[in-house]
């Protein structure tokens, strides 16, 4: 039951959950920090290897950037200073791990551990949480529509009975963000987080940043560029999102899911002596409709259907994943369990329920939403290519009923910014190389890195493919554009473990 009071409250209570980093509560106009007053982290945030110190502060920002002197926000930021001397830095590095709704405040230690040595010695490593994210205002859209029931419904509609139920799940789940994030709703954006970007360069002294972002920070860092170019500093887009809306990207994933999960069927079956579930593709299905249906008739604790496909969904992204998850099918088929299926964090958990909150309200504040007629002829058009697809990620169908109906998509690009490095899979199932290919047209003067024969998502300072990282190191570090897109060789489907 939603509490009457929550939407005229909302901007108190954002800003009362940035306490532990601010004691200033957002309800005021304020004008925007001239600086940021760095200190101790929050305990979420892992201590970098010595002699790298981490510190932590808060920016206000406002609400709104159309209206500066209106209510306020705290932006949670960390930083990690560069360890080379001052002839070697090159700047600041703001890094975006992805979501939307990924907290990036510990994203400056731990993706900066992962960095080649010179880019560390170089650039102080800025994080932060997004506006909705973490200590930054983190939405709360309540029971989202039964998201979080466990067992969830099934996901996957088979009847009209079905769909009618699930066009139902995404109009509760949009009514219930309308409620928990009450006025503030339009303002959770990918825009106007862009010019939470530039108000903390602006923060640092900075006259240009520069910027590494992962999956959904490649659409962060491209709406930068469409609003900032000349204050583009060196910017790595890795694991692109396509300059499409969010609805037809959802979809594009969703087939590009459907082939991986063919490919990870084969590799079960190329390896049956390890996991037991055939020894041809066809039988590995036949396994993996058992698993599914059995669960969708008697769920084990609450893991079911929906729980499972997160479950699939989740593995088929990275191939590191793929044998644990073969393991888990050939467990529950032995004995009934779900343990080696069931992920360590629980999806009903504070962090879970900010992310999926904030990737609706980011989502949706992004563009215009499909029709609900819409929604029904793709969920059939998927069934059509395979009866048992991977829903999952479908995130943006919910905005076919949001309360905010944004006229425009975020702008992405811009002629003027100056050369980007654009990092993709060849086969990576969350965010198609395509995507990447289709970005190469609104930043003109980018170069795309490619690892082929690869099927993970994230690569650059991920995959440790040493073509990548020293391309990208030299990108980064010497300011080196290669002359052309560059192919490097990846490692293929992966080994047993």
């Amino acid at each position: 039951m939603r509490r009457p009071t929550r939407p005229a409250a909302v901007l108190c209570a954002v800003a009362a959950t940035a306490t532990a980093l601010s004691p200033s509560a957002a309800t005021a106009a304020a004008p925007p920090a001239a600086a940021i007053a760095f200190g101790p982290c929050p305990a979420s945030v892992p201590a970098p290897a010595p002699p790298a110190r981490v510190e932590c502060g808060t920016l206000s920002v406002p609400l709104d950037h159309a209206r500066p002197d209106g209510p306020q926000l705290s932006i949670a930021v960390s930083r990690v200073r560069a360890t080379g001397t001052p002839a070697e830095r090159r700047g600041v590095l703001l890094v975006n791990p992805g979501g939307p709704g990924g907290s990036g405040l510990p994203y400056a230690v731990t993706k900066r551990a992962k960095l080649p040595e010179r880019v560390r010695r170089a650039y102080d490593v800025v994080g932060f949480d997004p506006r909705g994210t973490g200590r930054s205002a983190p939405a709360d859209c309540g029971a989202m529509g039964g998201l979080f029931a466990a067992p969830a419904p099934d996901p996957v509609p088979r009847d009209r009975s079905a769909e009618r139920e699930h066009l139902a799940s995404l109009r509760s789940l949009a009514g219930d963000c309308a409620a928990g994030a009450g006025p503030a709703l339009p303002h959770l954006s990918t825009e106007e987080t862009a010019r939470d970007m530039d108000a903390i360069r602006a923060a640092l002294g900075e006259g240009r940043t520069g910027f590494l972002g992962v999956s959904y920070g490649s659409y962060l860092g491209a709406a930068y560029a469409a609003l900032f170019p000349q204050r583009v500093g060196p910017m790595v887009l890795d694991s692109v999102v396509g300059p499409e809306d969010w609805y037809a990207f959802d979809l594009r994933q969703a087939g590009a899911l459907l082939r991986q999960r063919a490919t990870l069927l084969e590799w079960l079956a190329a390896h049956h002596e390890r996991f037991g579930l055939g020894s041809t593709a066809g039988a590995v299905r036949g396994a993996y409709e058992r698993v599914r249906a059995g669960l969708a008739a008697r769920p084990v604790d609450g893991f079911g259907p929906a729980e499972f496909d997160r479950a699939v969904y989740r593995a088929l992204g990275r191939t590191e994943r793929w044998a644990p998850l073969g393991d888990g099918l050939r467990t529950y088929l032995r004995d009934g369990t779900v343990g080696g299926l069931r992920p360590a964090a629980p999806f009903d958990g504070p962090d879970s329920r900010t992310y999926e909150a904030a990737n609706r309200t980011v989502k949706c504040a992004d563009g215009p939403g499909p029709a609900p007629g819409r929604v029904v002829a793709d969920l059939r058009r998927l069934r059509r290519l395979d009866p048992l697809p991977v829903l999952t990620g479908i995130e943006a169908s919910a905005c076919a009923y949001w309360h905010h109906r944004p006229h425009s998509r975020t702008r992405l690009g811009s002629p003027a910014a100056p050369p980007v490095l654009l990092v993709a899979s060849q086969h990576d199932p969350v965010t198609p190389v395509e995507g990447a290919r289709a970005m190469q047209r609104v930043l003109p003067g980018s170069r795309l890195v490619t690892l082929e024969n690869d099927y993970s998502h994230g690569v650059f300072a991920s995959r440790g493919n040493a073509c990548v990282d020293d391309a990208v190191a030299a990108y980064l570090v010497d300011g080196t554009v290669p002359g052309g897109d560059l192919r490097c060789q990846g490692p293929g489907l992966p080994e047993i473990p």
